[in-house]
């Protein structure tokens, strides 16, 4: 099969460099000229994934029409605030035969919806696409370095999941299968709202002992929003929730933790975000998760104090604070 990867961003280039490697032709569309011409010109991706070359079975693209026909497998790796925007340059161009595999973690702002479900309404005008999720612990500069990496892959349709999951696996790179595509999107976005409550404690100077706190009361919270929308709690057990959780809120590549330590050194949001190349999707998705608990009366009380942070400019320490003086809760609760 013939693979394109829509996003020449770091996850972008990562997951069209492991295809390569897989000895899979691959396409990948980079939306940014200066990019492009920069891939092009030394095959690599010095501006967001410097130091790794990418194979010569990879070839770049700035148009989409011209790669979409000739590919069966077509990753979107876009952060989500311009999903929609290109599902839509998209949805002319798919067909049923396509197999659009979502590489984003992320939440609409202004519709609160997943990935999956913004492309199942963008696309529903035209022939509907066969529709995956990929999640899990997966930096892209290590699975761009072949660290042996484990992922989730995703989809209402089992046998589906299985074929992306065959199609993707590697001697270093393992995909596991589920149909709980719900759960897998879920918690591959709630995990970075936590990311940053644990960067906010590191910028503290807090220790150990706050770290495991925040990692098991806040995967207490994705599991309660997550299971009220109908996730499987095993779900969260997994790769996609546990294990993306740590991996983000303990990893020095992690750019939500980086955002949390940025502010927890008392550090401006506006300031911080203006100095990084890459988007931290957590940002946007703690407002969008806010409205979501809300809206079903879901209390998620870290996701709070770090949506007042962001949104209300609350002092950081004294988040802590607040969140540390709640009333009492019985240990074994969701």
């Amino acid at each position: 099969m013939i693979a394109s990867v829509i996003g020449g961003g770091s996850w972008g280039s990562a997951f069209a460099i492991h295809l390569g490697r897989l000895n899979i032709e691959t396409k990948l569309w980079i939306r940014e000229p200066d990019v492009y011409e920069e891939i092009v010109r030394y095959k690599e991706n010095k501006t967001f994934l410097p130091g790794a070359v990418f194979p010569s079975t990879v070839t770049f693209f700035n148009d989409l029409e011209g790669i979409i026909s000739s590919s069966e497998v077509i990753f979107i790796a876009v952060p989500s605030r311009f999903c929609r925007e290109t599902y839509k340059k998209l949805a002319p161009l798919i067909s049923s035969k396509h197999i659009v595999v979502s590489l984003t973690k992320g939440i609409e702002e202004d519709s609160l919806k997943r990935m999956s479900e913004v492309q199942e309404e963008v696309f529903s005008p035209y022939l509907k696409p066969c529709i995956v999720a990929l999640s899990g612990p997966s930096f892209a500069r290590e699975v761009a370095e072949s660290h042996p990496t484990a992922v989730v892959v995703a989809s209402k349709d089992m046998n589906l999941a299985k074929k992306i999951q065959n199609f993707v696996s590697s001697l270093y790179f393992r995909a596991y299968s589920s149909e709980d595509i719900l759960g897998v999107e879920f918690a591959g976005a709630l995990k970075n709202i936590i990311a940053i409550a644990t960067g906010i404690s590191d910028g503290l100077q807090y220790g150990s002992n706050t770290m495991a706190g925040l990692v098991t009361r806040g995967l207490a919270e994705m599991m309660r929003l997550g299971i009220k929308l109908g996730a499987r709690m095993e779900t969260f057990a997994g790769l996609a929730g546990i294990g993306d959780l740590v991996l983000t809120c303990t990893g020095k590549l992690s750019r939500n933790r980086y955002v949390g330590y940025e502010l927890g050194k008392g550090k401006n949001l506006d300031k911080i975000v203006s100095s990084m190349k890459m988007i931290a999707e957590g940002i946007s998705t703690t407002f969008s998760v806010h409205q979501l608990a809300v809206r079903e009366h879901i209390e998620m009380p870290i996701c709070e104090q770090v949506y007042q942070i962001l949104y209300q400019k609350k002092n950081p320490r004294t988040a802590l604070k607040d969140l540390m003086s709640r009333e009492l809760k019985d240990e074994y609760k969701l």
